[in-house]
């Protein structure tokens, strides 16, 4: 039986003789709003008040008139940073040990999606009268799970958030995104060519949702989850920004290095005495690079820091706003990354990461394989240079090498997806001026992602509850660092914290650091075991694993208590694709209208035989346009009709193959499609289709990543154009009452 809510007043026969509830729900008008900023892979040291040579001046601004931590750690990953800072738990406990991709896994500590026993900010928020806004990156449910099929139980507005406008995935391109609405799939409002860029949309709707809110309930704190999909792949800006950058980073890694260890020197972010490691294995020295090397991966590098900047410009709009509009001195904000600088892009940088078929990469974009990679490039560095002026526009989906990575971790150990300070020691900046006294100062006491939380709880006066919407609730694990606004010089007050990401582990307990960098496949108890003082050894200089084996020994198996205690176990170094999961999908019916179907979901084309078989109808000799497409402008495919024939564009990395029918096709209700036949040495043959009868065939030279056309759209070419044949969108004149595509299981 459903329990009644408290009626504190007195029910009589008429209003006349009853009396009201005197105690009515509180308003939380006095509350402060928060906005909590979250960077996609953005090292310690990428920031200009971090000293990155790159211009960030409005996070700048921020920490001037706020603070800088130096000693804020979060996960080597994304969707487990994201679980921490959303619920104030470790993340293995909640059921998200790595990212979200695969789903469930079969334990505990890999749902693939957040358990509901761990209420997110949102969730304990809106209870206490908060109006809840994400926007941006969301990567907390199963990629099979992110289209408007569902189920949805995991999308944010499911978990608390009143308004989302962004994408469900690990990534997305930034000027034809795949964009959730709410509960709906949405079409971005401009083309590439119209100006359109996915972080400008997202700071247009953020400003809508707290107009929309504070101009009928101005009382009405907000609370805004502003996640990037800045600085992750593909690195993507208008053109303008990176030319901005040209020249600037022909120095080399290694000169670079050296600058923002010395900046960050001066800016007291980093300790005096503090050292800077060698180079992490695997980063090419500069001088041995050919200058066609260097032309590509300085391209990569410009279009970085351009992207970097343009996310910057983007954010200070919306504080703007928030200033213009008397909210930002009433604001909380927090603004922080999820993991290091990636490692992604290998020693040499890729001119389109995760497209080669050589390369270990999940469906969302995150590479996760062995730790120094290959040796060797993968780009042809004298072909490239052809291209070098498409890096960062909507004709590239770049990654950058292993050099400026380490560049942007300075002055730390290795990347993202590992637990040295390199993966998981990032900025953190948080503006708050009636909470802050001594604007511009660094707080120097260790937190980590799960503080967050509590952090945010005790400053809006917010008591977690432990229930919510009929789930127990696990404590909270997070330490606020609340009291940090106010104690410059106070010890921390977090006692301990684990680290593990895919077999990587480290211990932090009382200022000493216990680490090890596990290699995929290796027996967990061969793993070399280092040891850091990180209260005097900000950088991880001085391993004293030999110097004090007993004090090693002994965080190792506080490690082990740890992992117990929060749910670690068992360990799992596999890959994304070597966990199992359910059967793949090999037959998909499209059946108009219906919106984009994104990446995750659309049909896994491969370098096996498939077929498409669509039912349309041609009016007559005049009918024109696109049947299917899937997959971009970078790598796609689009089959339509155009002169009264079936027409097929292929595009491979860039590289398009067009071909039609021999004969034109007749009025009348007909299927029409292509079947794939695989040949030897990454080659193919598409064969048209009409009744069945082969009507014209296509030799494709390259198949490596046909894997990669994903996204799929029934009778236009609304999104980035596949070719230039015809002009986007495009909509096909007759109709497509279906169309079916259909995978040989391999």
């Amino acid at each position: 039986m459903a329990s009644r809510e408290t009626f504190r007043g007195r029910i009589g026969i008429t209003y006349e003789d009853s009396e009201p509830d005197p105690c009515p729900t509180a308003s939380p008008g006095d509350a402060p709003n928060v906005l909590l900023i979250l960077l996609d892979d953005t090292g310690f040291g990428n920031l200009g008040c971090y000293g990155s040579t790159i211009e960030t001046p409005n996070m700048d601004a921020l920490a001037a008139n706020g603070l800088r931590y130096n000693n804020f750690h979060v996960t080597p990953l994304c969707s487990p940073t994201r679980a921490c800072v959303l619920t104030g738990r470790n993340h293995h406990a909640v059921g998200i040990s790595t990212i979200t991709a695969q789903g469930d896994a079969g334990f505990p500590n890999l749902r693939g999606r957040i358990s509901r026993h761990a209420a997110t900010l949102a969730e304990m928020l809106s209870e206490e009268g908060f109006a809840t806004f994400a926007l941006g990156k969301w990567h907390l449910n199963p990629n099979a799970h992110g289209s408007a099929a569902g189920p949805h139980d995991e999308w944010p507005l499911q978990r608390g958030f009143d308004r989302f406008y962004g994408f469900l995935s690990g990534a997305t391109p930034q000027f034809d995104p795949d964009l959730t609405y709410d509960n709906h799939p949405a079409t971005p409002p401009r083309t590439p060519e119209e100006g359109y860029h996915l972080t400008e949309d997202l700071v247009d709707h953020a400003i809508e949702f707290v107009n929309d809110v504070k101009g009928i309930r101005p009382e009405t704190p907000f609370f805004m989850y502003f996640a990037t999909g800045a600085m992750h792949y593909p690195h993507q800006a208008p053109k303008t920004y990176i030319d901005k950058y040209r020249g600037r980073f022909d120095e080399g890694w290694d000169v670079l290095r050296e600058r923002y260890f010395e900046r960050q020197i001066e800016l007291g972010v980093i300790p005096p005495g503090t050292r800077l490691p060698p180079s992490n294995p695997g980063v090419q020295p500069w001088d041995r690079l050919s200058e066609n090397e260097r032309k590509f991966v300085c391209r990569l590098q410009e279009a970085w820091a351009g992207f970097l900047e343009h996310t910057d410009v983007q954010i200070g709009r919306l504080i703007d706003h928030l200033r213009a509009a008397g909210h930002l001195d009433n604001t909380v904000v927090i603004l922080t990354a999820d993991n290091g600088t990636s490692q992604n892009g290998g020693p040499y940088g890729v001119m389109n990461a995760g497209a080669s078929a050589r390369r270990n990469a999940a469906n969302d974009g995150q590479t996760v394989g062995a730790k120094l990679g290959r040796p060797d490039p993968e780009e042809d560095f004298d072909a490239i240079q052809q291209k070098l002026e498409d890096i960062g526009g909507p004709h590239s989906n770049s990654d950058i090498p292993w050099g400026w990575s380490q560049v942007g971790n300075t002055p730390l150990r290795w990347y993202k997806q590992d637990t040295h300070g390199g993966g998981v020691r990032v900025p953190m900046i948080i503006h708050y001026p009636t909470g802050i006294q001594d604007a511009g100062g660094v707080r120097n006491q260790f937190h980590y992602a799960t503080d967050i939380a509590p952090t945010i709880l005790e400053i809006v006066n917010a008591e977690p509850r432990s229930h919510y919407r009929g789930y127990d609730q696990m404590p909270i694990a997070g330490t606020s660092l609340a009291y940090t606004l106010g104690e410059a010089d106070s010890r921390t007050r977090k006692p301990i914290q684990h680290f593990e990401m895919m077999g990587n582990r480290s211990l932090w307990h009382d200022g000493w650091k216990a680490v090890t960098r596990h290699e995929i496949g290796d027996d967990y108890s061969d793993d070399d075991w280092e040891l850091y003082h990180l209260d005097q050894d900000f950088s991880e200089y001085n391993n004293l694993a030999g110097a004090e084996p007993e004090r090693l020994q002994k965080m190792i198996d506080m490690w082990w208590v740890e992992a117990g205690r929060h749910g670690v176990l068992p360990l799992d170094d596999r890959l994304f694709g070597q966990r199992p999961t359910r059967p793949g999908t090999y037959a998909y019916r499209f059946v108009p209208p219906m919106g984009r179907v994104p990446r995750a979901q659309s049909p896994a084309i491969g370098r096996r035989k498939w077929s498409l078989t669509a039912d349309v109808e041609i009016l007559d000799a005049s009918t024109e346009g696109v049947i299917y497409v899937q997959g971009s402008a970078l790598n796609g495919l689009s089959l339509f009709v155009h002169d009264a024939r079936l027409c097929l564009a292929y595009k491979e990395l860039g590289n398009l193959t067009l071909g039609h029918s021999t004969t034109t096709l007749p009025s009348g209700r007909m299927r029409v499609g292509l079947v794939f036949e695989p040949g030897n040495a990454n080659t193919g043959t598409i064969a048209l289709m009409v009744e069945g009868q082969v009507v014209g065939s296509i030799a494709v030279p390259d198949v490596a990543t046909i894997g990669k056309m994903r996204a799929v759209q029934v009778g236009r070419d609304r999104h980035a154009s596949i070719t230039d044949a015809y002009e986007a969108p495009f909509e096909f004149t007759g109709v497509v009452y279906s169309v079916d595509v259909r995978i040989e299981p391999g």
